[in-house]
Formats: C-alpha cells, structure tokens, sequence
C-alpha cells in the first residue's frame, strides 16, 4: 500500500445517526495503525471553513464506539455551498497540511464532497452515515438498524397501551422520501398497515384495512406511517378522516421524531462502521478517490460519489408483499 499521503482529515455532517462515532474510532485508529496522522474537523463543513481542527490519536477515541450522536458534532452550512465558501475551506486544509478527508453524512455531505474534489482534486472517501438507509450504492447505512430496533420498540410499548385502551395509534417514523424504516420496522412490530412515500394506498384502502381488522376482532391497531407518505398532507389528518369515518375507533397520534436518531448503536452498526472506517483509510492510500464505501451482500464496495447521490435506494418489493400478506 504505497501513498505519499500522510495526514488525512475526519468529520461528520449533516443529521448525526447512530454508529457515527464507531466510524471516526475507527478512521482515527486506522491511521494510527499505518503512522498516519489524523485530524478531526468539528462541525462539519462549518468547521472546514473556520478551521476547527483537533489532531486525534488512538487514545482520542477511547471509549466513543457504544455512544450515539458525533463527537465531532455536526452542522448545516450553506457557506460551503458557494464558490468562496470552498475556496476558505481549501485554504484552511491546505494551511494545516491536510491532504485528504473522509465525510461521514448523507446526500448532502457527498453532494458538497463531490463539488470540492471537483474543483480541487482533493482526495475523498464517503461513509453513508444515515437513519433513512437511502444512499444508492450500499444495502445498509450506518444508523439504519439502530433506528429500526428503536423504533420497533416505542411501537411494541405503544401496542400495550392501545391494547389496554381499545385504541388506534398512527405511529410516525422518518423517512421524507423513502420508507425503509417504516416498512422494516412495521413488519418487525406487526403493525396493521405500513403508510410509505413509495406507494399511495389511498385513503379508501387503509378505511378498508383498518374495517377488515375491527371486524376479525381487533380491539386495537397500530399504523406506522412515514413522514413523506402522500396519502394525507400529515399523520394529524390522516387522524381526523379515520375519526370522521370510523368513529368505532379512538384514535390517537404518535410522532417520535428525533428520538429516532438517538441511543447506543447496536453491534450491526458498530461493526459495519469499524469495517467501512478501515475501507475507508485503505482506499485513500491506495489512491482511490471521490469514491464511497457502501456494503452489499455482505462485502465492501466502492460506488463513485455522482452515482452515491443521484438517486435513492429503491424500497424491498418483497418486503412489501411480506407486510401485505402479514397484515392480512
């Protein structure tokens, strides 16, 4: 593995998910095991463009790999996005002897890493570092299989209170533009019908679902619906329709927001962030850039940054049969 790099640069950006610290660890001590120096931006491009840097060592990040959120914080910065923006951070990474970076974010972060290697021809690794498991080019994002066993369960808590009450929850999970999380953990939790942005049941449909599940017998029915479904403009009306309709049912409406973004990560998610961490150093080294690193059927890909963001990953049709027939 040769390279003339020997300082390469770490952050975190956009919505922070569960296992982003394993990933740093894991970046952080790769450099270490091959005598590469190794800087932490905080705030994410914000700090790139202010220069908030801290060199971190093996011992930096002792002790991070079970916590949830980013050490390194993260931030939104529409700065980066403008010419002058990318000109401040270049200089402040060059002044510093920074040679390369990995960006652990979403869509987002990869757009503005893609913009700067571009302009730049600075070397970059992407790690897919989000809840809602949409990054084209890897089957699992770091913090998706967290978010799912937490979500999974609020709603096996919530049926114990809508079983005692003879009630009909709407559950809504994130995922404004694909519904991995909402279908996952509905199959996961038995949820009586899964609201996702990928398919538009119709109104109609879920009056019917929820009539067929009050006639077999149910005295109570959870629906978990994700925040970008179409069928209403929010989970509130959808609430109030039922209610109109359905006045059998006592409705009531759960939102667990960003809670779902919280927690210790799980072991899928702290060994998938260690082995993407590692992938990530060694494919810089081996000078490989404006690259991603994503997994599939268990083994790490490379997938080029233009393609990571040009489309989100399609939703599990067999999923989606499953849940159909589990809900019968």
């Amino acid at each position: 593995m040769a390279s003339k790099i020997k300082k390469i640069a770490v952050f975190t950006s956009g919505g922070d998910s569960p296992g982003m610290n394993a990933a740093i660890r894991s970046v952080v001590r790769t450099c270490a095991y091959l005598n590469i120096e190794c800087v932490g931006i905080y705030r994410g491009y914000q700090g790139m463009i202010e220069g908030d840097f801290k060199t971190l060592d093996a011992r930096s990040v002792n002790n991070i790999i079970n916590k949830g959120g980013t050490i390194l914080k993260s931030a939104r910065c529409d700065e980066f996005r403008t010419a002058q923006g990318r000109k401040k951070a270049y200089d402040q990474l060059t002044k510093e002897g920074i040679e390369a970076f990995v960006v652990i974010g979403g869509n987002g972060s990869f757009t503005g890493a893609l913009l700067f290697t571009e302009e730049y021809d600075f070397p970059v690794i992407g790690i897919p570092g989000t809840i809602d498991n949409d990054i084209l080019g890897s089957s699992f994002t770091i913090g998706f299989d967290t978010a799912i066993n937490t979500v999974v369960d609020v709603i096996d808590k919530i049926r114990d209170t809508a079983s005692s009450h003879n009630r009909l929850f709407f559950v809504e999970v994130m995922g404004r533009d694909v519904g991995h999380i909402a279908l996952n953990a509905g199959v996961g939790a038995g949820a009586e019908e899964i609201l996702i942005p990928e398919q538009n049941l119709g109104l109609e449909r879920l009056l019917d679902s929820l009539k067929r599940s009050k006639a077999s017998g149910k005295s109570s029915s959870i629906v978990i619906v994700a925040e970008g479904d179409k069928i209403g403009k929010n989970v509130f009306e959808l609430k109030e329709y039922v209610e109109e309709h359905l006045p059998i049912y006592d409705v009531r409406v759960s939102v667990l927001g960003h809670m779902q973004r919280g927690g210790n990560p799980t072991c899928f998610d702290r060994v998938l962030a260690s082995r993407m961490g590692v992938k990530a150093v060694e494919s810089i080294l081996e000078g490989k850039t404006n690259l991603m690193v994503g997994i599939r059927d268990t083994k790490l890909v490379l997938t080029p940054l233009a393609e990571a963001i040009k489309a989100h990953t399609e939703i599990d049709e067999e999923l989606i049969r499953v849940s159909d027939i589990m809900t019968t």
